[in-house]
């Protein structure tokens, strides 16, 4: 089985802060859809149960693009975004993979995630 330890991060003033239990081992996406294409995102996905929010939940502020499906949140004072929920998964938390602390340390693999053509890809991974 594998273990889960903690891991904290947050926004990079600092106003938003979370943590999250991660595997040893992490597989991490990196999308092309527009936001995550043009932000640079390469997001960790955990289930909602193992993330939680230190402080900053007030310092949060909403961006809905394409559907308005997704929530995507950043900070108000410096700008990122180092969480969402998704809307192909509303029970879980995509956490921005470089807004962890201890990022550089982590075993992450990155898989391709065709975000371009969501609904196709989502589809066809729901089937899997």
């Amino acid at each position: 089985m594998n273990e889960l330890s903690l891991h904290a991060g947050g926004c990079h003033c600092g106003a938003v802060r979370f943590e999250v239990d991660l595997p040893k081992q992490i597989e991490a996406e990196g999308c092309n859809c527009s936001i995550c294409a043009m932000s640079g995102n390469i997001q960790v996905i955990v289930p909602a149960s193992r993330f939680r929010m230190q402080h900053g939940a007030d310092a949060l502020r909403e961006y809905g693009s394409g559907t308005g499906q997704a929530r995507h949140l950043f900070c108000i004072r410096c700008g990122i975004k180092s969480f969402y929920i998704p809307r192909s998964n509303p029970d879980g938390v995509p956490v921005t993979w470089r807004c962890l602390d201890d990022w550089m340390s982590l075993d992450v693999t990155v898989e391709a995630f065709d975000g371009q053509n969501w609904e196709e890809n989502a589809a066809r991974l729901a089937h899997k």
